[in-house]
């Protein structure tokens, strides 16, 4: 009996992930990435952010090498092809399919006053009830800005991708793309459920750049003998499932109906929800967008909050405040002895920039209550923990406002989900029951693209074999002291903003 694997991409800005995932026990056979240091981001000017499109397509192909060589996968093996990608990066290609510049990827900042302006101009009340964000630093701000200060380059443009529609194109030869990705650009108005010819309108841009739109799940394209030839896969391969990475970590922990959560927890921090209906923040705390599920007819938004400061305070603790040379195994153990509520101590963790939940305000890192006669460094180490996971329900409290029931998190069991004082208080303040799994972008969209290409039948079919590590339940009995503790936190982040 000859293997089915399918195969998941997962396109980043340090490296792109390749999986490969036997269709019929739903294990990972392999998974590899390149480079193996962090992938160059080019920055001309501050607050740029730009890679070589080309750049991911020779990472992809290294990384399909090692896979196949690991598990002696021939090209007919590989039935499907999933993509996940960097979410709100700008490509522009010409009507050779060849790109016209680097791609402005999303941690790229100069579209700002362009979406802002837009925003002023149209109206927040237009914006928010066809967009649910405001234009922001989205692709369609990016695509402005190349309007603006390159004529000549946007004269040429063929059509705009983002980074997972770039690499589909790369395999296919076909240009298409997703409501999800046209939603994470600021280019779906889910008003009118098509593209948000308005805001085309206003930026001066012709909807023809748009790529054909095909369903998430589906057989979007197939392999060229091109890139068959070039990466050993069989012409003809279905490329079936796409999705941004945040979509697609949800995807990744089965997350797909309305109030389950999916969260991660690495140097920034996401808590990205499904919600049932299109509804907004009216002050663009938090990012709605299209899900993986999303159709015309049925109404699945994924509410996106991200905290900049998460994982990159502890670390800075641990580098700064605990003792030389302790691992984080040990910090966690010297601040188990120390109350909920650090006694009296509160961190406020926003010290890597402006935060998008306290309206774009840059407020930066605090420590407060101090007592020079009972703290000490593990108060300190154990008020940085509890600071992060406040941050996460202080957005979270935004979330329920929109509508969304928070009753279970999804998470993978890796960075602060590690630590049994962060997953405590999660749990303990948010009410939530949390669910640590086994997981992977690249994974999931291996079995997304099995989705797309009806090897299983439904998300349930596909996740099936997710492997379940823990579950962290509240703790009722103390209820009372990790609410006091959020509320001592919360009185001391008002008197900063």
């Amino acid at each position: 009996m000859t293997n089915r694997y399918l195969l998941g991409f997962d396109v980043g800005s340090s490296s792109v992930k390749a999986s490969l995932v036997d269709a019929d026990t739903g294990i990972t056979a392999a998974s590899a990435f390149f480079p193996e240091k962090e992938a160059p981001i080019l920055a001309i000017k501050a607050g740029w952010a730009e890679q070589d499109p080309q750049s991911w397509w020779n990472y992809a192909k290294l990384a399909l090498q090692k896979v196949m060589a690991d598990t002696g996968a021939k090209g007919e093996d590989i039935k499907a092809i999933g993509i996940s990608y960097q979410m709100h990066g700008l490509v522009c290609v010409d009507k050779y399919l060849q790109p016209l510049r680097p791609s402005i990827i999303w941690c790229d900042s100069r579209a700002v006053p362009y979406g802002e302006k837009a925003f002023e101009e149209l109206g927040s009340e237009k914006c928010l009830s066809h967009l649910l964000n405001s234009p922001g630093n989205f692709t369609a701000a990016k695509l402005a800005w190349v309007k603006e200060n390159e004529p000549e380059i946007f004269d040429q443009i063929y059509k705009i991708m983002l980074p997972g529609d770039y690499l589909a194109m790369r395999l296919s030869g076909t240009v298409n793309t997703t409501i999800s990705g046209l939603s994470e650009g600021m280019m779906w108005d889910f008003k009118e459920k098509k593209p948000a010819k308005f805001l085309f309108d206003y930026f001066g841009f012709s909807e023809d750049m748009v790529a054909d739109i095909v369903p998430t799940f589906a057989i979007q394209s197939e392999v060229s003998k091109k890139a068959a030839e070039e990466l050993g896969l069989k012409e003809g391969t279905p490329i079936s499932y796409r999705g941004g990475d945040q979509p697609n970590n949800a995807l990744s922990l089965n997350v797909f109906n309305p109030g389950e959560i999916a969260s991660t927890a690495g140097t920034s921090g996401v808590v990205y929800g499904v919600l049932g209906e299109a509804n907004y923040d009216k002050k663009s705390r938090v990012n709605t967008f299209a899900h993986v599920n999303y159709t015309k007819k049925l109404d699945r938004l994924g509410v996106l909050l991200c905290i900049n400061g998460t994982g990159i305070l502890n670390a800075w603790v641990r580098r700064n405040v605990a003792p030389e040379g302790i691992s984080y195994d040990e910090m966690n153990e010297m601040m188990a002895n120390i109350p909920i509520g650090s006694e009296g101590v509160t961190i406020i963790p926003f010290g890597n920039g402006a935060e998008r939940v306290l309206e774009n305000k840059e407020i930066g890192c605090s420590i407060n209550g101090i007592n020079f006669n009972k703290h000490s460094k593990a108060h300190i180490m154990r008020a940085a923990q509890e600071g992060i996971v406040f941050s996460f329900c202080y957005g979270m409290e935004v979330m329920s406002q929109m509508g969304m029931e928070i009753k279970k998190i999804h998470a993978g069991k890796a960075n602060m989900f590690l630590s049994e004082i962060f997953r405590n208080t999660l749990a303990g303040v948010s009410g939530a029951t949390i669910e640590l799994y086994e997981t992977d972008g690249s994974v999931g969209a291996a079995k997304g693209a099995g989705m797309g290409c009806g090897i299983y039948k439904d998300h349930d079919e596909a996740f099936h074999t997710l492997k379940k590590l823990a579950v962290i339940e509240p703790d009722l009995a103390n209820r009372y002291a990790y609410l006091a503790a959020y509320n001592n936190w919360k009185s001391q982040l008002e008197k900063n903003i």
